[in-house]
C-alpha cells in the first residue's frame, strides 16, 4: 500500500513539473493576457481535473472583478458579468489577497448564488487563488466542481497557488505591454479608441467571424448639432462634451465592444459576436442614455440636453467587408440626419427601396 502511494505521489509530481514547464513556455509565448490564461489554465484543468475554471481580473478603477476566461458549462453567459468589490467567493478572495477552499457553498455565506442563476450550473465546492504581483492584487483564479465531483484540498491548493504567482508575472507583463499600445491607439480627448485601431480591429473580427461563423455589428454615431455647442459656448465646452461622451461610453457598453472617436463629433462602436437585432438594442439604449446625460452640469450655463443619430450595420447581413460594413453604418446614421434626428436606423437591405425605410426615434427607441 505504501509502495503503491509512493508512486502515486511521484507521478503527480512529475505531472506538476510537466505543468510548470509548459506554463514557462506559455508565458513566453504571447503577450495577450486571454491567450496567455487559457494556455495555463488549460494545463492546471489537465492536472487537477476541475468541472468549471475561470480568470477574473480587477478594474483599477472601480476594484470589481470581471471574467477574462471562462471555460466549463455555461461559461459564456458569464463573460459580462462583474463582481462588485467583496461580492462572492472570488471577490472576498480578491479584497482580502489570501487563497480559499471552500467544501460546501450552501454553508458559506460568502457565495454569491446569482452566478449559478446565470449560468445555470450548481456549483458544490470552490478554489480560489488571488494573482498578486508585488502586493497588487491583479485578479483571480477560480476552479469550480459541482455535485458529486469531489472536493478540493491542500495539494490543489499548493499547486494552484504556484501557477497564481508565474501567472501573475504573465498578466502584470501584458498589462504593461497593452499600456504601451494604448498610447498609440488612444485618442487624447475620450479615451476611447482611435480610428487607426478601428481599422486593425475590425479586420480582425471580420476574419474571425468568417472563420467561426460569428456576426459583426458596427454601430456609427454622432451629436445633433453638435456646432451649435462650439459657437456658443467656445471649443474648450465642445471637448469637454467629447469627453463626457467617451466616459458615457465607457460605462455603458460591454468589456468587449470597442468604442472609437472616429472624428469630430463621429463615433463607432465594434460589436464582436453581435447581431444587427441585438446592435439595434444596443444603439436604441445608448441613444437614450445620451438624451438622459446632463452635459456640463457643472457650468453655469449647463446642463446641456444633447441628442445623437445612430445608424447599425452587421456582417454579413449587409456587408461582408470592413471598408463596406463602416459605410453601411454612416449611410443609415445620415438617414436619420436627413428626417428627424435623435433616433436609431438599421442599415437596409441591399435592394431595398425608399419606400421601405424605417427609422425609430424619439420613447419607441
Amino acid at each position: 500500500m505504501q509502495a503503491r502511494d509512493l508512486l502515486r505521489q511521484l507521478q503527480r509530481t512529475v505531472d506538476e513539473l510537466a505543468v510548470l514547464n509548459e506554463i514557462g513556455k506559455a508565458l513566453t509565448s504571447s503577450l495577450d493576457v486571454g491567450e496567455v490564461m487559457h494556455l495555463i489554465l488549460a494545463k492546471v484543468s489537465d492536472l487537477l481535473k476541475p468541472r468549471n475554471w475561470s480568470l477574473l481580473l480587477r478594474d483599477p478603477l472601480s476594484g470589481e472583478l470581471y471574467f477574462k476566461a471562462a471555460v466549463g458549462a455555461g461559461s459564456e453567459m458569464l463573460m459580462h458579468l462583474r463582481l462588485q468589490r467583496g461580492e462572492g467567493i472570488a471577490g472576498w478572495v480578491a479584497e482580502h489577497n489570501a487563497p480559499l477552499i471552500v467544501d460546501d457553498v450552501t454553508a458559506d455565506p460568502r457565495f454569491a448564488a446569482r452566478f449559478d442563476k446565470t449560468s445555470r450550473f450548481h456549483t458544490k465546492s470552490i478554489l480560489c487563488v488571488p494573482l498578486t504581483f508585488k502586493g497588487r492584487v491583479l485578479g483571480v483564479i477560480e476552479l469550480v466542481n459541482g455535485e458529486g465531483d469531489g472536493s478540493f484540498n491542500t495539494e490543489d491548493l499548493r499547486i494552484l497557488s504556484t501557477v497564481a504567482e508565474f501567472s501573475a508575472i504573465a498578466i502584470e507583463n501584458a498589462q504593461n505591454f497593452a499600456k504601451v499600445q494604448e498610447l498609440t491607439v488612444l485618442d487624447d480627448h475620450t479615451g476611447l479608441f482611435n480610428s487607426r485601431h478601428l481599422k486593425r480591429t475590425l479586420e480582425q473580427e471580420i476574419v474571425r467571424a468568417t472563420r467561426f461563423g460569428h456576426p459583426v455589428s458596427l454601430i456609427f454615431f454622432d451629436l445633433d448639432h453638435f456646432k451649435q455647442v462650439n459657437d456658443t459656448h467656445g471649443h474648450q465646452a465642445g471637448s469637454r462634451v467629447l469627453s463626457e461622451i467617451g466616459r458615457l461610453l465607457l460605462g455603458t457598453l460591454r468589456s468587449t465592444d470597442v468604442p472609437v472617436r472616429y472624428g469630430g463629433d463621429e463615433f463607432v462602436i465594434l460589436l464582436p459576436e453581435t447581431s444587427k437585432d441585438q446592435a439595434m438594442e444596443c444603439a436604441k439604449r445608448l441613444r437614450g442614455e445620451i438624451s438622459r446625460w446632463k452635459f456640463l452640469a457643472e457650468e453655469t450655463y449647463g446642463p446641456l440636453q444633447i441628442t445623437a443619430s445612430l445608424g447599425v450595420a452587421s456582417f454579413p447581413d449587409d456587408a461582408r467587408v470592413p471598408e463596406e460594413l463602416l459605410r453601411r453604418a454612416d449611410d443609415a446614421m445620415y438617414r436619420v440626419k436627413a428626417e428627424r434626428r435623435d433616433g436609431v436606423a438599421a442599415a437596409l437591405p441591399q435592394q431595398s427601396s425608399p419606400r421601405d425605410q424605417s427609422l425609430t426615434r424619439g420613447v419607441s427607441s
